[in-house]
Parts: C-alpha cells; sequence; structure tokens
C-alpha cells in the first residue's frame, strides 16, 4: 500500500491518494486464493472559513476463494484446514466457489460552519457487481466430494444393514482424492451421449446493483447549553439478481430447465444457453428509503440528556426479467408495491456523580422495514410476498457506570434489546413429515432477546505496564414461538394440503428460550501489555470463549415434525419427552487463545519505520466458530435414526476458526 497526502495548500486545496494490492495463491485454508485491488482518491477545497467542500472515490476489486461448513466425519477424514470446493485443473488450483466484487463509491459533500449553526450535506453512488460462483449439475451426480453419498458413513447407516467393505472403500477413496475432479466434469460434458448438453457448468450468481444516497444533517446551537439537531435522508437502489454462466465446462451449450419438474425457467427465451448467457433466473428489486428525525440535546454542569424522534417510509417491488413455467402468473412482470412507514423516539441522559464517576442511561423504541432478503418468499422464480408481513420493532434500553482515574478506566454496560415481528426465509431440501422437496420456509411473528453485562477495565500498573480486562455475559435467545410455513418447489407435498396461494402451514415452532447463533455468549479476555521506553512494545491476551450455538432447524420443532411421512399419523414412540431429548440444543465446545503482538519503531534521517508482529492462536487451538442443523431429517422416524449413528449422515455442519497464524506489517512515513 501507498498514501499520499499533501496537506494544506496555500490555495486551500488538499488532496490525498492512496493505492493498494494484496494477494495470496492460497489462504489459511486451502484452496482459498485472494486478489484485491483499491484506489482511495480524495479532494478537498476550502471557499472560506464556513463553506468546503469535498470529492471522494473508493474503487475496490476483491475476488476470494470460498470455503464451507462440513460435519465432524469429515473433519476427522480431512482436517480444520479441508476445503471441498477446489480442485487441481492442469496442475493449478482451481476454486469452483469464488466471490468477485466490484462496487466503486462516489461521494461528494458540502460542510458549512458558523458560530452557531453547522450543516453538512452528502451524495453518495455506488454501482458494481457482487457475484458468487457455484458448480449447477443437472441429471447428474452431485461433485461436492463431501456428499453423504460419497463418504464411508453411507455404506455404516445403510438401512438394509452395515456395508463395511463399500465403508472403506469410500474412506480410502476420499482421503486418496478429497478434492473436487475438475476432469471428471468435462468428461461427462464431452460425453457423445449428452450431444453436447451440459451435465456440469459453472456459473455466477450475480447481484448488479445502483445506489444513490442523498443526506443532509444539521446543527443549530441555541444557547450553549441546548442543541437541535435534525436532518433528513434519501436512499433509492435498482438491483439485477440474475444467474450467468462462467464455464460449460466444455459443453456445447447448456438447457435452461429445472431438473426436478422439467420445466423451463424462461419461457419466452432461448432455450439452450451458451457461455456469457444469463439463466435460470432475472429479476429486478427496486427499493427506496426517505428517512428524516430531530434531536435535542441539553447540558448542564452535572448532566446532559437529549431526545430524539424519526419517521422514515420504505418501499419495495420486484420486476420479475423471466416468465417460469412453474409459476406462470405471478413469475414475470412487476409485484405488487409494499409500502412500510415508520417511526421511533430515543431518549438518554448522562450524569456526573463526580469528575470521576458517571451514570449514563438511554432507551429507545424503534420500527424499521423488514429486510429485503426476507421480504419475498421466492424471488427468483415469482412475486409470492411473505404473508402477513409488517414491521419489526425493536425495545431497546442500556445503562453504563463509567470510571476514569489516573490510574484506572473502566465501563460496566447493562444491556437488554427485544426484536418483535421479525420475518426470516430460508432454503434447503427436507423430508418432512408433509413431503418431501426443496422447500422455502418462511418464519412470522419471530422475537428474539439479546441481554447481558458488558465489563472493560484498563489498569495503568506502571509506565510501561498495562493491564486489560474485559468481558460479558450474555443471554441471546429466541423469544417467541413463530409461525412456519413451507412453499414446495416442485409440489412434493400432498396437493390437497397445499393452501389455495401455494404454501403449507405447519403452524408454530416451539423454540422460545432457545438459544441464537450469535457467537459466544460469555467471553473474557485478560491482556498484558509492556512498553519500553525505547520505542518498543509487546502485549499478550488470554480470551476464553464459551456459550457459542449453531443455527437451530425451526422445521423439525413444528408439529409436521412428529408425523410418519408413510401414514401421516404421529410416531408412536414420538413423546414429549423423546422429541425433547432428540432436539435437545447443546454448545460447542468452550475454547482458550492466546494471542501475542509486538512492535518496534524508529526515526531516522526524518522518516519514520514501524514494524508490527503478531501471533494470534500460539497454540494452535482447534475450534468451532459457527454451524447449523442440517433440515433434510424433517421428521421424527429419520432424525432418531440417524441420531443413534456414530457419524449420522445428516449432522450438524460447522466452521472452524483458523489454527496459528501470523503478521506482519512494515511501514515507512516521510
Amino acid at each position: 500500500m501507498a498514501t499520499y497526502t499533501s496537506g494544506t495548500a496555500r490555495n486551500n486545496l488538499a488532496y490525498t491518494f492512496s493505492a493498494s494490492r494484496r494477494w495470496a495463491r492460497e489462504g489459511y485454508i486451502s484452496g482459498t486464493l485472494y486478489d484485491a485491488y483499491s484506489f482511495f482518491g480524495a479532494l478537498e477545497y476550502q471557499f472560506n472559513q464556513r463553506n468546503t467542500i469535498a470529492a471522494t472515490a473508493i474503487l475496490a476489486k476483491n475476488r476470494r476463494g470460498r470455503s464451507s461448513a462440513f460435519t465432524e466425519e469429515v473433519f476427522e477424514l480431512a482436517g480444520a484446514r479441508y476445503n471441498p470446493h477446489w480442485g487441481l485443473q492442469d496442475g493449478r488450483i482451481r476454486n469452483a466457489r469464488e466471490r468477485d466484487i466490484f462496487e466503486p463509491i462516489f461521494m461528494f459533500n458540502h460542510y458549512y460552519s458558523s458560530n452557531h449553526f453547522q450543516l453538512t450535506t452528502g451524495v453518495a453512488y455506488q454501482t458494481g457487481i457482487h457475484a458468487r460462483s457455484r458448480l449447477g449439475y443437472y441429471n447428474a451426480p452431485n461433485p461436492d466430494p463431501t456428499n453423504f453419498r460419497y463418504l464411508p458413513s453411507f455404506y455404516i447407516n445403510n438401512p438394509v444393514g452395515a456395508d463395511f467393505t463399500n465403508a472403506a472403500l469410500a474412506r480410502n477413496g476420499f482421503l486418496e482424492n478429497p478434492q473436487l475432479n475438475w476432469e471428471q466434469l468435462y468428461t461427462a460434458n464431452t460425453s457423445p451421449e449428452n450431444l453436447g448438453k451440459a451435465a456440469y457448468v459453472l456459473y455466477d450468481d450475480s447481484i448488479k446493483d445502483a445506489q444513490l444516497s442523498v443526506t443532509s444533517i444539521a446543527n443549530i446551537s441555541l444557547t450553549p447549553n441546548l442543541v437541535i439537531d435534525f436532518g433528513a435522508s434519501y436512499r433509492s437502489l435498482t438491483s439485477m439478481n440474475y444467474a450467468q454462466i462462467v464455464d460449460l465446462l466444455g459443453a456445447e451449450f447448456h438447457e435452461d430447465v429445472d431438473p426436478f419438474s422439467a420445466t423451463q425457467n424462461d419461457l419466452n427465451g432461448v432455450l439452450n444457453k451458451t457461455e456469457g448467457a444469463q439463466f435460470s433466473y432475472n429479476y429486478d428489486i427496486n427499493a427506496s428509503e426517505w428517512n428524516s428525525f430531530a434531536q435535542l440535546k441539553m447540558t448542564s454542569s452535572a448532566w446532559s440528556g437529549f431526545a430524539s424522534a424519526t419517521v422514515s417510509s420504505t418501499s419495495y417491488q420486484r420486476v420479475g426479467r423471466y416468465q417460469n413455467e412453474r409459476f406462470l402468473e405471478s413469475s414475470f412482470g412487476e409485484s405488487e408495491q409494499l409500502r412500510f412507514s415508520n417511526y421511533g423516539v430515543k431518549a438518554g441522559m448522562s450524569y456526573r456523580v463526580t469528575g470521576r464517576h458517571w451514570i449514563t442511561t438511554s432507551a429507545a423504541l424503534l420500527q424499521r422495514a423488514p429486510t429485503l432478503q426476507n421480504v419475498f418468499i421466492n424471488p427468483r422464480e415469482n412475486n409470492e410476498i411473505v404473508p402477513n408481513l409488517q414491521s419489526e420493532t425493536v425495545n431497546t434500553v442500556d445503562v453504563n457506570y463509567l470510571l476514569r482515574h489516573p490510574d484506572i478506566t473502566g465501563r460496566l454496560t447493562g444491556f437488554y434489546t427485544r426484536f418483535r415481528n421479525t420475518t426470516d426465509v430460508n432454503f434447503f431440501f427436507v423430508d418432512a413429515g408433509v413431503g418431501s422437496d426443496f422447500v422455502q420456509e418462511v418464519l412470522t411473528d419471530l422475537d428474539k432477546l439479546h441481554m447481558g453485562i458488558e465489563l472493560g477495565l484498563e489498569y495503568q500498573a506502571s509506565p510501561q505496564v498495562k493491564v486489560s480486562l474485559a468481558g460479558t455475559v450474555a443471554k441471546y435467545v429466541y423469544a417467541s414461538n413463530p409461525n412456519v410455513t413451507i412453499n414446495f418447489d416442485t409440489a412434493g407435498a400432498e396437493e390437497d394440503l397445499i393452501a389455495p396461494e401455494g404454501n403449507l402451514d405447519l403452524g408454530t415452532a416451539t423454540i422460545k428460550e432457545l438459544k441464537l447463533a450469535q457467537g459466544p455468549q460469555t467471553a473474557i479476555a485478560l491482556g498484558l501489555e509492556y512498553r519500553d521506553p525505547d520505542y518498543w512494545w509487546v502485549g499478550a491476551t488470554v480470551n476464553y470463549l464459551a456459550d457459542s450455538y449453531s443455527s437451530i432447524s425451526t422445521i423439525t420443532r413444528t408439529p409436521s415434525f412428529v408425523l410418519n411421512p408413510d401414514t401421516g399419523q404421529p410416531f408412536p414412540e414420538a413423546t414429549p419427552e423423546n422429541v425433547a431429548a432428540l432436539l435437545r440444543q447443546t454448545p460447542m465446545d468452550d475454547f482458550y487463545l492466546l494471542n501475542v503482538v509486538g512492535g518496534k519503531s524508529w526515526l531516522l534521517d526524518g522518516k519514520y519505520i514501524s514494524l508490527f508482529v503478531s501471533i494470534n492462536n500460539v497454540f494452535d487451538q482447534v475450534f468451532r466458530t459457527g454451524g447449523f442443523e442440517q433440515s433434510r431429517n424433517g421428521n421424527f422416524g429419520q432424525l432418531q435414526q440417524d441420531s443413534l449413528r456414530d457419524n449420522p449422515s445428516f449432522a450438524p455442519k460447522y466452521w472452524y476458526g483458523f489454527g496459528r497464524t501470523y503478521f506482519l506489517n512494515l511501514a515507512i512515513s516521510f
């Protein structure tokens, strides 16, 4: 990275430019390339003491290989650094799942300042594309080497009896060839039997956005102790979403047909698509939001306070570009335009008990529109909207105690936040008591609760030695039993169960008080730092992280879970006690991490040189950073049978943190 700053010249003009390049053939996780460029430029001109304008541009392009979560069985076979998404092609690593982002930002700002009035106005425009690649397979075997059919457990878990011979062969085969086999994909695509039609396609899920934002904020000092802030903002987004063929892998064309229902994805378009063509789905999302607020701030010698209010309006609309044969009436053209009008109020105060002790508190009641990802049930294929959609409500309060002493500073915080009427949309394949298919799962009337205590302390034991302590004990849980509906992609459920609008109501999911996947709910960090008068320093931090949970499968907590798909009646052994034991939520393992950092600086001939070194996870601890329960076993019988096995076929999948890693940074300023 190189950065140049001009400083303010006599003509009141200043500018800064910075450019960087960052790359890696492979990251800590195998097969994860990294390739990034960035440029930053800012120009500021001061007309006079009251008016200043600034123009800023940020251009950053980032391409990186992705990894995935996997089961405990795969971890035991291949380790925490394993990544199934890559394989060698012509002796080079090729990752089928890459993320490529290029979304430049251009900003223009005006600043006005006088003795009692300040006005800041900004206009920003962001455009570009965000693409994520993946392999599609059509009437062909799944190419993922961690697919349950390719693992030893598939043969051990055979319903007709364990096949240890083939299980051993599968184990040896996986250990010898654990990566994606690009050669096999090309061989399948060039088979004479396919007549040029692709069995495998490498494609991008692409999002091309154009967003305009305008914001203006004013501050008026009515008296030295009374200030009014107010402002308004507007944001407009046009988002194009489509799949695009990147590589036909030796084939001549791809037949744009859904392999499960033999229906066309684009009735009005060309059936056979070639490289570079858009296929599968194509739609736009138009969204806009305006917001205005006002805030009153008051101060005195011992206390200060504020009160604010905001109003906003948000709109969403989908525009389908393809007429999908599975959704003839609802896939093409404009959807209903959704509008949400919201408000929010917030207030807080701070009281100075003495010059070294403060107490602050704040509370808020906020409404906000549901996120764009949770508005349309299946936007890739149709205009259907989540039923009974409503704005989310957030209630939050926090209380803080602050200590400022010559040798010790600290903060103790208690917080409580409840999210009401949230919505969540998920996609997966399920074998449920009401049918088997790819489904869209919609959760409504979902509440979440965040509450806990945070502590931060810093003690200056001597001019050279500093000790720090930070910790939190929190509770992040589901606070309601939401309603669950599912939509079947290919009519996998019994037709008499499906409502006229195309969804199946599964009732409420019993998830209240289950833990959210919010990371560690208990965390403690103890640090020690030494700074030498000769301009070098070293520090170490011990971290204890506990009470982390995987994301739960909601559909297994609905009444449909106990239904036998063969009879439509509850499993006799699915008693409340047995169901509770089977679905018991257990935390991931607690773990400790030791991180060490250090640095040195020099001043040589007017040049400032600094060196920074860090070693994270010194003892190479293996730990899980997150995970999720699979929803494939959506009925009691299947999940019970699978869970009794040493290596369940559809066990939870986990992500693993980095082991011991090193970082070195050298900077020269002149």
